[in-house]
């Protein structure tokens, strides 16, 4: 049955409706043994709830064409085989940062909220599939009831207290579909926010091993700058002893004062940007700024990426990534509420009952006579709003495209992502190289410069302008070996890893609600 075509199961309803009005005189015994329903309501209940399709669309996952391999050229470290394992940090080979990952990923403020979400999502999933079951209310009360005496009756008729207990059940049919779209819309629902806490997951590893690196690449580059300090130091007290010999005028040791205090200039802003990674480290672990300046004391070297990065193909990135998949679950969400507005364009049918005791004394509750109950169904059927059902079912038709539009730009971005990260990666290889190069021709440079300049070969601008020259391209170089390992990073990001194991995540997907 589709949303088009309900005559039939409305010629069933119908006939059902008017067996139970041909049978409403039909005696029943009064008491608690003896109560029973007419078999016509029974009738009418089993044939509503007989063989009904689901109004709404049948969702079906999108497809999209994707490019066969990456446009940016592998180049060496990296392979079109299938991408790394979930904990891909491992890969960089440094137990610190296993750790600080494994931390952030268990502890981290991002993950616990996305976690939170998924806890909200399960229970608004049991709330959706509830609807389907009838609900039974218990009652209890007693009423002092008068009649005016200026009344026809109210003369006649004494004050009285009643007093009542039993049980109220209704239980709306779901002829249409619309609970079991709205069960479908709340699952959609839940598995999206699952994959929100994954994608939570996989930034907060991502950002938490991009910190460590810029960390260490702060800690290399200040120990490079102290030892530019030291060796320009060294350099100013050959320029002060030939001073004081008279071999060289004022000029060389104010040159050499100058590139001194340049490079010493350096150290407390990077001081301060190592100090801020530290507290960056500690927030992405859910502890108070500083927390970590004793363990992140010590200066280590810069990860290196292995030798080899797999990156797979273009559509492993719909299996991958949460994002991709989070987008995919909002699609079929509200797809699946396009049925729930449709829904309400039909009647609603409700079977209600109610069973209890009633008497004008607590002691006559316990009797047989005291017993009361009625049965039967009810019809609610707008039929006239201004189009207002229509309008929303319209309404959610937009939201649907919305979402597929999303999903559409999603799978977008996750390719931009994944080939400039590749792109970046090779590029930066390649700048790290020629720095390498220039660096180590910049430290015999100033060897041979400081050399004839003890010697008398040449004049001190040499020494200076071959110092500043090797400062600055080691400090290049070591913001290329740092800029690597944050494209590694960003690479294996881009990919989607690093939530697969995670089993707080993994239980947050299990089956929820009836």
């Amino acid at each position: 049955m589709n949303a088009r075509s309900p005559s039939p199961i409305a010629r069933r309803i119908l006939a059902a409706i008017r067996a139970t009005a041909a049978t409403a005189a039909t005696p029943v015994r009064h008491g608690w043994t003896g109560l029973r329903a007419s078999p016509a309501v029974l009738a009418l209940a089993a044939g509503l709830m007989s063989g009904c399709a689901s109004v709404g669309p049948d969702y079906a996952a999108p497809e999209v064409e994707l490019p066969a391999g990456w446009h940016a050229e592998l180049q060496p470290g990296l392979a079109g085989e299938q991408p790394e394992p979930a904990a891909w940090w491992t890969r960089l080979a440094d137990p610190l940062l296993d750790r600080l990952v494994q931390r952030a990923t268990q502890q981290g403020l991002d993950v616990r909220e996305a976690l939170a979400r998924v806890r909200e999502a399960r229970a608004l999933r049991g709330v959706a599939g509830a609807d389907r079951f009838p609900t039974l209310d218990a009652t209890a009360g007693v009423e002092r009831r008068g009649e005016s005496d200026n009344t026809p009756i109210g003369a006649f008729v004494p004050d009285n207290t009643q007093y009542s207990a039993g049980f109220d059940a209704s239980w709306e049919l779901d002829l249409w579909g619309r609970v079991r779209r709205s069960i479908e819309a709340a699952d959609a629902d839940l598995a999206a926010s699952v994959e929100d806490a994954r994608d939570a997951t996989v930034s907060v590893a991502a950002e938490t091993a991009r910190t460590y690196v810029e960390l260490r690449g702060f800690q290399q580059r200040l120990s490079i700058a102290r030892q530019n300090v030291e060796l320009q130091r060294s350099t100013l007290e050959l320029a002060q002893t030939r001073l004081d010999a008279g071999l060289v005028g004022e000029r060389d040791v104010a040159q050499a004062k100058t590139n001194l205090q340049t490079t010493v200039s350096r150290v407390p802003s990077l001081e301060a940007d190592r100090r801020a990674a530290e507290n960056r480290l500690a927030v992405l672990l859910g502890a108070a700024p500083g927390t970590l300046a004793e363990e992140l004391a010590a200066d280590g070297a810069i990860p290196v990426p292995p030798a080899q990065i797999a990156v797979g193909v273009p559509a492993d990135l719909l299996r991958r990534r949460p994002d991709v998949r989070r987008a995919e679950r909002v699609l079929a969400a509200e797809t699946a509420r396009i049925g729930v507005a449709q829904g309400d364009l039909y009647p609603r049918f409700t079977l209600a009952g109610s069973l209890g005791l009633a008497a004008d004394r607590t002691g006559a509750l316990a009797q047989n006579d005291s017993s009361f109950f009625s049965l039967g169904p009810s019809l609610r059927w707008t039929i006239f709003d201004s189009g207002r059902l229509r309008q929303r079912v319209q309404a959610q038709d937009a939201r649907t495209d919305q979402a597929l539009l999303r999903w559409e730009r999603t799978v977008l971005v996750a390719l931009e992502e994944t080939e400039n990260a590749l792109t970046g990666f090779v590029r930066e290889q390649e700048r790290r190289g020629a720095l390498s190069e220039a660096a180590d021709q910049a430290r015999r440079a100033v060897e041979f410069a400081q050399t004839q300049y003890r010697e008398g070969l040449t004049d001190f601008q040499a020494v200076v302008d071959t110092e500043r020259t090797v400062a600055a391209l080691q400090d290049d170089l070591a913001q290329s070996e740092t800029a690597i390992a944050s494209r590694a990073v960003a690479i294996y990001k881009a990919l989607g890893g690093g939530w697969e194991p995670q089993d707080a995540v993994s239980r947050a997907d299990a089956p929820a609600g009836p």
